[in-house]
């Protein structure tokens, strides 16, 4: 079954529709920029707060560390472990009773700083002097490890876990000789647990994790759930603010502790960071839906209100369709409906004065056509007399005369028949035109008049305005061979434009000429279209310069007649066409 929707294409709908459309482009783009300001707006705001939460737990990260380099720093530069390493490093070892001395000193670094394992204090050669048992440092450490302090020339530095003990991270300090021009009297090695630099509540709430590494991208600590050491070494290396990990999406901030160079990521799911975003959205999607619901309320009584008058309007206008045109009452108090309705009734008006004038005027087409008709007989009458004429006088031998009516038979056709071809025909049929114009004018002018036609025969063919050439012709002979003395000689040439973009028609004589003010007149007439055809033909130049503006584009200004003359030399007239 074929429904027919065109039923509904009424104005009450389009209306309605049109209401609605706006509507909906109006709330989705209100929305759509409510949303996404209040969405950049919240995300930058989390961002914020979490950046603010990575300086917390980096600064409270950093207090920690900041405690045990100083209490380090204490035992470093305590006299009596100085005293106790100058001695080694001048060969004389360190007494039993005199080690025994050192945890007093050593293990006020434990007792004060949180999560200290261990203290250990090695001499200049690197043996343990601290505990009792004459290890080596190498023993502990990587050698690399000890090339680093000393290059960090006394400071506390922070290697990251234990090869011997992963739940503990080392950092070492050499420890110079004051009095002794800083040399390197022995080395302080700490064992930290692991433990202190996990963050708890009271600084990482909510679903929060951390992830600390060290310098060489080792997971120190981590506390988001279900991360496994590829997706942490991973996060190490991006540099992305967003990670996957499992089936939730976190947003990374990254901070970089100044004191060990460690790198925290304090990482925060998105469900949390959007969370007031949905409720945004939903705001948002039954604001919407309770404006479209009123909305379509009140479009469907204001289209109601506008349509119900049209509609009674159209239905008066279909009750004139099947009798004459009348005039309807008024049936709406609105200004608009009130002009509708007379705008109609003088539209009614209108029409039917205009059926009276079509009425009239198929009668007066009718008697002149039937005029036309009887004066097509004049044409034939004389054509049909021309060859009567024509034929008598090659009975009588008298060719001359003959050719003289025969030229004035197709002359007469030529001009005045062929009502198909009136507006164009091909350069040949208007230069035999030409031709045979100034065989009946040498009859008149005999000796006097010499003509030539050059007409190339790749252009014979080519379509121009007929009759546009002749008036050219007649002003020449006219104003130029009759007014001179002797014989007069006229060159009509068909030529093409040096880029072949235009058609070239010249006209020349050798008769008197004009001199420069009777040129500028007729040029200036010629512009003006005032210019007086040759003994009133009606076919003067003006009417040649219009009909190409007419036939050709007006606003090119290389179409069109251009006359040049001088006096005693002649005049030239060029009718420049385009050639395409």
């Amino acid at each position: 079954m074929r429904l027919n929707f065109s039923k509904y294409n009424t104005l009450r709908n389009q209306m309605l529709i049109g209401y609605l459309l706006v509507m909906v482009l109006i709330l989705s783009f209100v929305a759509s920029v409510t949303f996404a300001s209040v969405s950049d707006m919240l995300r930058n705001n989390a961002e914020k707060n979490i950046q603010q939460t990575a300086v917390q737990a980096n600064g409270r990260l950093e207090g920690v560390l900041q405690q045990i380099n100083s209490l380090s720093l204490q035992v470093a530069t305590n006299i009596y472990v100085q005293n106790l390493l100058l001695g080694e490093l001048n060969g004389k070892p360190a007494s039993f009773t005199e080690k025994q001395n050192l945890p007093a000193i050593i293990n006020t670094v434990p007792i004060y700083a949180d999560g200290v394992m261990s203290v250990e204090l090695f001499n200049h050669n690197r043996y343990r002097l601290y505990p009792l048992d004459n290890n080596l440092l190498e023993a502990e450490v990587q050698p690399d490890w000890i090339q680093r302090t000393i290059d960090a020339k006394g400071d506390l530095v922070w290697f990251g876990i234990d090869p011997a003990d992963p739940n503990a991270l080392l950092a070492i300090r050499l420890v110079t000789m004051v009095n002794q021009n800083f040399e390197t009297g022995g080395y302080l090695l700490v064992r930290i647990n692991r433990e202190v630099f996990e963050l708890r509540d009271s600084v990482l709430q909510g679903s929060h994790g951390m992830l600390l590494a060290d310098n060489d991208g080792e997971i120190i600590t981590s506390s988001v759930p279900g991360l496994t050491p590829d997706q942490a070494a991973e996060l190490m290396r991006s540099r992305d603010k967003t990670a996957d990990i499992g089936s939730r999406r976190y947003m990374v901030v990254r901070t970089t502790s100044e004191i060990t160079g460690w790198t925290l990521l304090i990482l925060t799911p998105i469900s949390e960071i959007t969370n007031g975003i949905s409720v945004l959205r939903n705001v948002i999607v039954v604001s919407a839906g309770v404006g479209s619901l009123l909305y379509v309320i009140i479009s469907l009584l204001l289209s109601t209100v506008i349509a119900k008058p049209i509609f009674k309007l159209i239905r008066s206008m279909r009750s004139t369709r099947l009798g004459v045109l009348k005039q309807v009452d008024n049936l709406s108090s609105t200004i608009e409906i009130r002009e509708l309705n007379r705008t109609y009734n003088e539209m009614v008006d209108n029409i039917n004065n205009l059926i009276r004038l079509v009425y009239e005027k198929e009668i007066l087409q009718s008697r002149t056509e039937l005029k036309a008709l009887q004066a097509q007989i004049n044409p034939h009458f004389l054509f049909n007399t021309l060859e009567a004429l024509y034929r008598s006088l090659l009975e009588k031998n008298e060719e001359e005369l003959a050719e003289f009516v025969l030229a004035m038979s197709e002359l007469f056709r030529y001009t005045i028949t062929n009502p198909k071809n009136d507006e164009w025909v091909a350069l040949r049929e208007e230069m035999d035109h030409i031709e045979r114009y100034l065989r009946i004018m040498k009859t008149r002018l005999g000796d006097r008049l010499r003509w030539d036609i050059s007409l190339p025969p790749f252009l014979s063919e080519y379509p121009i305005p007929k009759l546009i050439v002749q008036p050219l012709v007649e002003n020449a002979i006219t104003h130029g061979v009759e007014r001179r003395i002797g014989t007069g000689n006229i060159s009509v040439a068909v030529t093409l434009s040096e880029n072949e973009e235009y058609l070239i028609i010249s006209v020349q004589d050798d008769g008197r000429g004009m001199d420069e003010e009777t040129l500028s007149k007729i040029q200036n007439a010629l512009t003006s279209g005032n210019v007086p055809s040759a003994k009133g033909s009606g076919m003067g130049i003006a009417n040649v310069e219009r009909r190409i503006q007419l036939y050709y584009d007006e606003r090119d200004p290389a179409v069109g007649i251009e006359i040049s003359s001088r006096e005693g030399e002649g005049t030239l007239v060029r009718i420049q066409l385009p050639y395409h």
